[in-house]
């Protein structure tokens, strides 16, 4: 066959130009990574334009391991053809993607310059649900190529999948121990005053084309040796399958107690489902551990509790429906619940499935193998509705939520139109302004205006709104200054704070709706006013410094803590304070203060004495 052409010739010329073609390009994954992490990092062009930005972010990530998988397993031609279409789909749901959340991103998600950069909150389970779709997709494409057929036989399909799970666990595994092995190579030198390897280990344009190159050599070396990757398989696929009965004693059990507890106790729990789905899936994976390709030889107690293992997933699929059923009913559709739905779609599928093979007694539950395959593709058609047009749970919820809201399901009062604002992207925006021009329901007029006032907010309420405040005046307006008489200098209100981490900053620099008392006062006695903030409700307080004399940027210089107490915060509003020398004097190694904090400090506050 063909592919023995490419794949057999491991040892010669063509596997040497694999190796060579894989290596290169993992170095340009982490070169391609690296910069497009300076400019997130920089907000610089593209990472401020989604439509770029997320394609070329989606393609660096997910591609290249197609690529590099593909390389010696299919005809040159195939692989490019392969790999064009991995990418054409992935440049769908990216734009997709893009287009559903530009303009709509919210506060918070922007770099450390204040810049906008087009990552949005659902990216992360894009990119993971687009890696699944890419691996089964893959699995399928090379067993065809294998067999030369479109629709592969069950054991190629089950020696590549595993293959690539293998691959991938151990290729992530290489580069956590690589990694751990820099690290000690780190603090060796560190020990002996060289902290040049430390240094380099921070900087992102060694740190990312390291790890992707480790990453793409790894997936090489498990290629070229698949009796190594065949016998780990095999061992794991055994362990797993002894888990497999006790997980149906246990399973078994629980599903026995229902009709004396009832499912009252399930539906309180509020995650019924999830946790349901999680079980199902963990039933699914431990069945095929024991099945593997249908020809492996199983001992008795295995067999018997793959059937019943098999039995036990519709009444457990079932009653995860019901429970999802109830919270749809009560609330309405949430994209939570719609991508819930898609996973019970799937889980019905394994559930019917399985179901029908386990009461085929005269086999050894041959018939799932069809069931895995047909599954498979009802998971590429699920992933792909999902992340386009066709069902984006976002839209659904959206539209249901309004139609409840239209027919008076929900009181105007009781809807959440901050979820409209802030989780419902470009669909949520265009209901809020529809709400916002007509008003629906039995409350028109409240709706109108509630809307309206949900589309003027930057922030959600209570959540990092207006973050790094941006006027002098939001910043006066929420620091009290003692005396009254005494003012923060202009220098201090007109900072930027955006380029300060959030970490050195109370939240009444951040937050128009926290509060701090200010004390003006030469702390270090260089003659010189530095500020000294203290947050309203928590124990701690910032002193800022100028960097020099009576100019240069503000800086957080200290903490100080035990301003809790209402009578001390009280005895330094009326400036019954003096600065002191410490009672503890301090250490100084290296060139640095080492300071004694006494308890009494923290925690001795005469209220609590009483």
């Amino acid at each position: 066959m063909q592919v023995e052409q490419y794949d057999g010739a491991i040892g010669g010329e063509v596997s040497r130009r694999v190796m060579a073609i894989r290596l290169a390009t993992g170095l340009v994954q982490g070169l391609l990574l690296y910069w497009l992490y300076r400019t997130g990092s920089d907000g610089l062009w593209p990472a401020t334009d989604p439509y770029v930005f997320l394609p070329l972010l989606m393609l660096a990530v997910l591609l290249p391991p197609v690529f590099i998988s593909s390389l010696g397993h299919m005809a040159p031609r195939k692989v490019a053809l392969w790999t064009a279409s991995a990418g054409a789909i992935l440049l769908v749901l990216a734009l997709y993607e893009a287009w559903r959340s530009a303009g709509v991103v919210p506060p918070g998600h922007g770099n450390g310059n204040g810049k906008q950069i087009a990552l949005q909150p659902s990216t992360g389970l894009l990119l993971v649900c687009s890696g699944v779709f890419l691996y089964i997709a893959h699995a399928l494409v090379l067993a065809g190529a294998q067999d030369g057929k479109r629709i592969a036989s069950y054991g190629s399909y089950f020696e590549i999948a595993w293959k690539l799970a293998v691959q991938l666990l151990f290729s992530a595994f290489f580069v956590g121990a690589l990694w751990a092995v820099l690290g000690m190579g780190a603090g060796l030198f560190e020990m002996i005053r060289l902290n040049f390897l430390k240094r380099l280990l921070v900087e992102s344009w060694f740190a990312v084309p390291v790890i992707c190159f480790a990453f793409s050599c790894a997936l090489h070396i498990t290629d070229v040796r698949p009796a190594i990757v065949r016998g780990i398989r095999t061992l794991l696929l055994v362990l797993a399958s002894w888990i497999l009965p006790v997980a149906v004693v246990i399973i078994g059990g629980f599903l026995c107690t229902l009709p004396f507890t009832g499912l009252e106790a399930l539906w309180k729990t509020r995650y019924a489902t999830v946790l349901l789905l999680l079980t199902v899936a963990v039933l699914v994976m431990l069945i095929n551990a024991a099945f593997q390709n249908g020809q492996t030889a199983a001992t008795l107690a295995i067999r018997i509790s793959a059937r019943m293992a098999a039995i036990v997933l519709l009444p457990l699929t079932g009653i995860a429906i019901y429970a999802l059923g109830l919270r749809v009913h009560e609330y309405g559709w949430t994209a939570d619940r719609i991508y819930a739905a898609a996973c019970l779609v799937v889980a019905s599928c394994y559930a019917i499935g399985y179901q029908w093979a386990a009461h085929r007694y005269e086999t050894w539950l041959v018939e799932i193998a069809p069931i895995n395959v047909g599954t498979a593709f009802v998971v590429l058609a699920v992933l792909l509705a999902l992340f386009t047009p066709i069902a984006d749970p976002v839209r659904l919820a959206v539209n249901n939520q309004v139609a409840r809201l239209e027919k008076g399901l929900i009181k105007a009062d009781r809807f959440d139109y901050l979820y409209l604002r802030f989780e419902g992207q470009r669909f949520g925006q265009a209901a809020l302004e529809r709400l916002a021009r007509q008003g629906v329901g039995t409350e028109p007029a409240v709706v109108g205006k509630t809307a309206a006032e949900s589309l003027k907010l930057a922030g959600r309420p209570g959540f990092q709104a207006n973050v790094a405040a941006a006027t002098p005046a939001s910043i006066a307006a929420n620091v009290t200054v003692w005396p009254a008489s005494e003012a923060l200098p202009e220098s201090f209100l007109g900072q930027d704070w955006k380029l300060t981490p959030e970490f050195n900053l109370p939240e009444c620099l951040q937050r128009v709706d926290q509060k701090c008392d200010a004390l003006l006062l030469d702390a270090d006695g260089d003659g010189q006013r530095d500020i000294l903030l203290i947050q309203r409700g928590y124990d701690g307080g910032y002193l800022y410094t100028q960097q020099e004399r009576g100019q240069g940027a503000w800086r957080l210089a200290a903490r100080m803590k035990g301003v809790h107490c209402k009578e001390r915060l009280e005895d330094l509003r009326a400036g019954h304070y003096r600065v002191a020398t410490p009672r503890w004097k301090a250490l100084e190694a290296g060139g640095v203060q080492l300071l004694f904090e006494p308890e009494a400090n923290v925690s001795d506050c005469r209220e609590e004495k009483q």
